[in-house]
């Protein structure tokens, strides 16, 4: 990965679909609940998001699931979002950790027919999800 790509290493990066309806749901989830400001966010379209999904294995052109990256490893599917969760304090917190009680070879599996299906089942937006001029510091690219 080039170093212009990188992102900030104090902040883990969440990896999101800027035009899926449920991704963006999930990032105004984030930015609501994230009160610390401690992620930052990065649409696959965008050249750093996809240069991430590249560096850590997955297709920037199909992906089935979301990528977050915190301290240069890169999380993906139910593990992603058990440790999004974690960092947001509570009940979210509770809500990683009941995730995680469900074994992964059951959880992941749902995660990516919902994934594979998101566009179908949830909506496709024309234009990548801009940010609100307020939140711009929270997106990278």
């Amino acid at each position: 990965m080039s170093p212009e790509a990188a992102p900030p290493p104090e902040h883990p990066v969440i990896v999101f679909d800027g035009v899926c309806v449920l991704c963006s749901r999930w990032v105004d989830f984030i930015l609501r609940h994230d009160r610390a400001g401690r992620f930052r966010l990065a649409a696959m379209q965008g050249q750093q998001g996809r240069a991430l999904l590249i560096a850590h294995g997955l297709s920037p052109d199909d992906p089935v699931s979301f990528l977050l990256v915190d301290q240069g490893q890169g999380y993906s599917d139910t593990n992603a979002i058990a440790r999004v969760l974690g960092q947001l304090g509570m009940p979210w917190r509770a809500a990683g950790t009941t995730l995680r009680l469900i074994p992964r070879f059951l959880r992941d599996p749902a995660y990516r027919w919902i994934a594979r299906h998101r566009y179908r089942l949830f909506g496709r937006r024309a234009h990548c999800r801009l940010p609100e001029p307020d939140q711009a510091w929270r997106f990278i690219d």
